[in-house]
């Protein structure tokens, strides 16, 4: 039985205090990238190829930073910040959920649980982690984060590209839910919390700053244009994730399944290229990976989940969705993620 993410919102939305349902669901503006960013994916057509042998279907996939290590499913978490709000555990809970169910977990730097107690826990369940990166306004605050996530066994870095600014939400009532305690989680005491802010003078050549002083790959993620996918590229990133923020930043941005195609194109290497914003069901994912994406990022169904059932919750969405995946890879005629090529069509392709 597939998940019905709907339905997991909805009981969510019925355990969470309504200020913390909004800061979560919340999109920029009048939200319309918000709400086009689910319903793009069905703008996709699948062309499922016949007499093939899917009587094993294989989910697996190779990710930069895990040389040797194959994660279970291309499946993962994407970073969404103070999940202490959704679960006593947080991020912790969310953690364990992900490596239990053989899912690459990104951690937010605006974690509710600390750097360490988070790799901790994925340590001890076998799993992997990568760590996102706002540089703030303060890059010494940045650099002490990136440090003990090097430290603490992450694997890749994450660069969030499209924040030079925080998008406002008509919806989001920030002040008064997420504590000091908790936007100074991994900081510590600080005097001037405006250090924390985005950096507004954030470039490509961050991208070598923070390989320089992690020494792991660096992800860009934020990606929605073909030019900017190659610029990444060539400033030494490992990859870029093409992703609006799941609707919280640029309202009227286009929404991830459309700006797919092209970014995917332009690079050519389905190593590269990672998918997030909307991603609902198998069908959306077997859509995304067929496009080129090599893995795909959940962000809200992640939050649903660990409100509903803390760290079982996560660990079922994900087995849940990745049996989804598998069935209707099956449905397609293909029997692993590499025979995914060409099995997707967007309007007006050949």
């Amino acid at each position: 039985m597939a998940v019905d993410i709907a339905e997991l919102e909805r009981q969510a939305r019925s355990l969470l205090a309504p200020e913390v349902y909004d800061y979560y669901a919340g999109g920029s503006g009048s939200e319309r990238t918000l709400r086009a960013s689910v319903s793009a994916w069905q703008q996709h057509w699948l062309m499922p190829r016949v007499l093939r042998d899917v009587s094993t279907v294989d989910t697996s996939v190779r990710l930069p930073g895990l040389p040797g290590t194959v994660a279970r499913t291309p499946i993962a978490i994407a970073p969404t910040g103070f999940q202490g709000l959704a679960h006593a555990e947080g991020e912790v809970a969310t953690a364990r959920g992900a490596a239990r169910a053989g899912a690459l977990m990104v951690l937010s730097t605006r974690s509710s649980s600390k750097i360490e107690d988070v790799a901790g826990t994925v340590a001890r369940e076998g799993g992997a982690w990568w760590f996102q990166v706002y540089v703030m306004r303060d890059r010494t605050l940045t650099a002490r984060l990136v440090e003990r996530a090097v430290a603490a066994g992450a694997r890749a870095l994450v660069l969030t590209g499209d924040t030079p600014v925080v998008g406002r939400k008509r919806r989001d009532r920030t002040e008064g839910v997420v504590s000091d305690a908790e936007l100074l989680a991994n900081i510590g005491p600080l005097a001037d919390m405006s250090l924390t802010g985005q950096a507004t003078d954030v470039t490509f050549a961050d991208i070598g700053w923070l390989a320089g002083l992690s020494g792991l790959p660096v992800l860009v993620k934020g990606v929605l244009r073909a030019d900017d996918a190659r610029a990444c590229m060539a400033a030494g990133a490992a990859g870029v994730i093409v992703s609006n923020h799941g609707g919280r930043q640029l309202d009227r941005a286009v929404p991830t399944a459309l700006a797919l195609p092209p970014v995917a194109a332009e690079l050519g290497d389905p190593a590269t290229v990672f998918a997030d914003g909307g991603l609902r069901t198998g069908a959306d994912v077997l859509a995304a990976l067929g496009l080129g994406a090599r893995a795909v990022f959940l962000g809200r169904p992640v939050l649903w989940a660990l409100a509903c059932g803390g760290a079982d919750g996560v660990r079922d969405l994900l087995t849940a969705m990745t049996s989804d995946l598998a069935y209707e890879m099956a449905l397609a005629g293909a029997p692993d993620l590499a025979s995914l090529a060409g099995v997707t069509r967007t309007p007006g392709s050949a």
